[in-house]
């Protein structure tokens, strides 16, 4: 028996090992490492005589009587047994006492086993919390402990053996001692299902590890059956206990001290292993072969024509980058920076260095309309660059003439430099002209959303790839563009969703990170405003406020979280063909949050402050059925004709934007409201990133209060971006002093990013902030949290490169290998728990 020993083969119990496998729990590893999560206070043994009504005790007692009462007022049964704690009472220096214990149930067999358990004259141990009823103390649904007839001559030896009768029965008690350690110790609580119960994870996982280290099965210690991960040094010199004890420890614990230092090692195992696999995936991607881009003249001439200067830490960045990619190994770069930092200017910069050596970029968006607001802002910006390759070859000047830039924004012929749109909602034709411009090999950016992962995207002269908005995106699908080329292209991964540099350290410990924190000239501050939906004064005043820049010619984004009223979820058709939906989803009932499929979906339900597991990569309720309903969301539909009959947008026209509509309905309605002619947008958050409207000022966000901080701030940066005043009305039914209010002073208060993501990790959870759920992959970081865990990772990083550069191939750590392999091979998206 060991670790990976399926538990199906341990338990004749089919049923119960199907309420296993649901949870995930297939081996005897992966039982070992469900771990609860809290552990309950000591029970107290007293005697009757010492009860506190209302206090939990356990105290040991025979059975005097034994009776069943058919509930005539409804269906179902009582049962009640008198019990008799003298014995137990007189090791206490005090008389006995008569008390009963009362069960209630509709099912007779039920009934029927309790009866067996409590038969008169037999020894039992109970825990439970006494009550008064008529007059007389009273336990009702106590735990019941049974105790062999042999009590008297037990010696203490495992609780866990069983010791039959005359009749057969089997007991769970050798000694009333046992029994009493067994209910009065603290005792771990598992998330449990409708299958089963938290007591019966606990019986199985105690059984396995019991199993396990069964000295008759030749098992010489608890530590040749479950071999420790750690590096002995370093678990000596942090003072951590040995896996098999950990285990022990969280599972079966003797005290509330002993379960808190079985946990810290386990998570202390977590940061090392997660440290080490990043560290080493940083190691091989360095040894891995690359296409050097020295050739930086396009990139030059690009920065000279930008019709501004480019700040301190742009300048900075594109060198760094620039660097990186001089070398035959391939860069590894995460560049992070505010709403507005200017990144697409830095990886324009680095698309034009690959070109310019006569090599192909891709850039990836996570939604259509992003990825054609990309091709014709880039399109624009490299308007008249003559783009040069290896020995001054000139680059496929005529592939837009040749009908293989099917952008309709596009000026055709307007420059030499191909940009490719690529995208699964696009025209057969057009999909195939622009993968055959990138199976050809020619120099070219290439602009593209998930269709850059099909396995019909060949590109074999990539020697860029740039992942916008990283957290929409799985670490799998970035590695999966390694394989488009001969040689793995650079890396350059953007992300506006600010993370705090101990969660970067986690999640992007393999990559070069650099920041942006310096904003181009000319932004001016977004001033922001909580508006409460029912002051109805206040709502009227910032309508007229919108109407008044409208009439200054800006434009108005006013957005919602679904798209109709008739729809049970919020905006989730999306870009359907790309993989990935809207961001955003809402059950219409609002006692569902639900992420899923959903790209980037990071707005929460009425309990969002309570996170759902990381380690569930899939939806799930959060409810609370202390909190009063809330009011249906709001819908795009309905807003958008509620505002139409305002007397403040009299004369204005509106347009919508939803995932559902399709390309041609997206590229016209963002070019109507760039150019003034419906100068209002309803819309859902597929305006999250990268839409781009200078003239933009004022947006209205909706049901604000059901908005993760990271969104909200998210969508406060598409406005402002032409220097001009701007402003973000959140528009709330929050109830005063709810943890959905204290998020949005959060935002109104902030606009450092770095500040609104440190409370959005507190607030939500690092899974939730980053998207985990569209990873596809399940993370086994069980334990480890972001925030709270900062020091603990890095002094795991620490020392996960000192043992690297003494062993870069683990080859003196066998355990420490598996496990990091283990994590590599099933967890590459590196989750944490909060």
């Amino acid at each position: 028996m060991s670790l990976d020993t399926p538990v199906s083969s341990l338990m004749t119990n089919k049923r119960r090992v199907g309420a296993l496998k649901s949870l995930g729990i297939v081996s005897v590893g992966d039982a070992l490492t469900y771990y609860p999560f809290r552990v309950t206070d000591p029970v107290p043994s007293r005697a009757l005589r010492e009860a506190r009504i209302g206090e939990a005790m356990a105290f040991a007692a025979v059975v005097r009587s034994l009776r069943v009462v058919p509930m005539n007022a409804r269906r179902g049964y009582r049962l009640e047994a008198v019990v008799d704690d003298s014995a137990f009472a007189r090791t206490r220096g005090m008389t006995g006492a008569l008390t009963r214990l009362t069960f209630f149930s509709y099912k007779k067999q039920y009934v029927d086993w309790v009866s067996m358990r409590l038969r008169e004259g037999s020894h039992v141990v109970i825990a439970g919390t006494p009550t008064e009823y008529g007059g007389q103390l009273q336990f009702t649904h106590p735990e019941i402990v049974t105790i062999a007839p042999s009590a008297g001559n037990g010696d203490g030896s495992d609780a866990d053996v069983f010791v039959p009768d005359s009749s057969s029965l089997r007991y769970d008690a050798d000694t009333v001692e046992d029994g009493l350690r067994r209910v009065c110790r603290p005792r771990p609580v598992y998330h449990a299902t409708s299958r089963i119960s938290s007591e019966h994870i606990h019986e199985s996982i105690l059984g396995f590890l019991h199993a396990l280290v069964d000295h008759d099965n030749g098992v010489a210690s608890p530590a040749d059956a479950i071999p420790d991960i750690l590096p002995e040094p370093v678990r000596v010199a942090k003072g951590l206990m040995h896996r098999a004890e950990a285990f022990a420890a969280i599972h079966d614990p003797a005290s509330t001290a002993e379960f808190a230092r079985g946990i810290d090692t386990m998570r202390y195992e977590e940061a090392f292993v997660c440290q080490t696999a990043l560290l080493q995936a940083r190691q091989h991607a360095h040894h891995s072969a690359a296409e050097p881009c020295p050739n930086v003249a396009l990139r030059d001439e690009f920065i000279a024509s930008l019709p501004f200067h480019l700040t301190h830490g742009q300048r900075e960045v594109i060198d760094d980058i620039a660097a990186d990619m001089t070398r035959d190994t391939p860069m590894q770069r995460l560049l992070q920076g505010e709403v507005g930092s200017g990144k697409t200017v830095v990886a324009l910069a680095a698309m034009l260095q690959a070109v310019g050596s006569g090599h192909q970029a891709v850039l990836v968006a996570p939604t259509q309309v992003l990825a054609e607001q990309h091709v014709a802002t880039i399109g624009k910006m490299v308007a008249g660059l003559r783009a040069t390759g290896d020995g001054d070859r000139r680059v496929a000047g005529d592939a837009v003439s040749d009908g293989l830039f099917d952008d309709p924004t596009a000026d055709e012929g307007a420059n030499d430099v191909p940009v490719i749109l690529l995208t699964g909602g696009m025209k057969l034709a057009a999909r195939r002209r622009a993968l055959a411009v990138a199976a050809s090999g020619r120099p070219c950016i290439i602009v593209a959303t998930h269709a850059a992962f099909s396995k019909t995207f060949q590109a074999p002269n990539l020697a860029l790839a740039v992942i916008d908005e990283q957290h929409r995106f799985g670490v799998e699908q970035r590695e999966s563009l390694r394989g488009k080329a001969d040689k793995a292209p650079h890396l350059l991964v953007m992300t506006a969703t600010p993370i705090p540099r101990t969660a970067a350290m986690t999640w992007f410990g393999d990559l070069d990170i650099s920041w942006l924190t310096e904003l181009p000239g000319g932004r001016k501050p977004i001033r922001t405003f909580i508006v409460p939906e029912a002051d109805g004064r206040t709502m009227a005043r910032m309508f007229t406020h919108v109407r008044q820049r409208i009439d200054v010619g800006e434009r108005a984004y006013v957005v919602c979280p679904r798209i109709d009223a008739d729809d049970a979820d919020a905006d989730s058709a999306g870009d359907e063909a790309d993989g990935v939906g809207e961001f955003g989803v809402y059950d219409r009932s609002d006692a569902l949050a639900r992420e899923g499929r959903v790209a980037g979906g990071d707005v929460r339900s009425a309990g969002a402050n309570a996170r759902v597991a990381a380690s569930s990569a899939s939806s799930g309720a959060q409810t609370n059925d202390d909190e009063p309903q809330r009011p249906p969301l709001h819908s795009v539909a309905e807003i958008a004709e509620r505002l139409s009959a305002l007397p403040q947008f009299a004369g204005v026209e509106f347009a919508t934007l939803t995932g559902r509509d399709d390309d041609e309905t997206k590229a016209r309605v963002m070019a109507d409201f760039a150019s003034g002619r419906t100068p209002v947008l309803v819309a859902t958050t597929v305006i999250e990133v990268g839409v781009d409207v200078p003239q933009a000022s004022c947006i209205v966000i909706f049901d604000a209060d059901r908005y993760g901080l990271s969104q909200l701030h998210q969508l406060r940066g598409r406005v402002g971006r032409g220097g001009t005043n701007s402003w973000a009305f959140l528009i709330s039914r929050a109830e005063p002093g709810s943890p959905a209010e204290q998020r949005l002073q959060v935002i109104q208060g902030s606009l450092d990013g770095a500040e609104i993501a440190q409370a959005d990790l507190e607030f939500r959870g690092a899974g939730d902030v980053l998207g985990d759920a569209q990873s596809g992959g399940k993370s086994s970081l069980k334990l480890l949290r972001v925030v709270k865990d900062a020091d603990m990772i890095a002094d795991a990083r620490e020392r996960a490169g000192k043992l690297l550069a003494e062993d870069p191939d683990l080859s003196g750590e066998m355990q420490l290998a598996g496990a990091v392999l283990d994590f590599t091979r099933g967890n590459e998206t590196f989750l944490t728990s909060s």
